[in-house]
């Protein structure tokens, strides 16, 4: 299981890539820097929140997963 810190900061990190790419996206077919990088900002975000949410409830489901065993040598 992962902290909510580690899942925040896989979510912020995966968004600058992608925000990156949204604001030249929208910059290419608007023509307009400034309304690109308001586009990009509330993309981000929006995408940040659901990015976290899913994270999380994904670590709630057994499904893949592989449980540690009760000892190492």
């Amino acid at each position: 299981m992962e902290s909510h810190w580690r899942s925040i900061a896989k979510a912020v990190t995966y968004r600058a890539g992608g925000t990156l790419l949204t604001v030249l996206s929208a910059w290419l077919i608007m023509g307009a820097p400034g309304t690109a990088a308001k586009i990009g900002v509330l993309d981000t975000c929006l995408k940040i929140v659901h990015f976290y949410l899913h994270e999380r409830a994904w670590s709630c489901l057994r499904f893949g997963k592989i449980e540690p065993p009760e000892y190492q040598i």
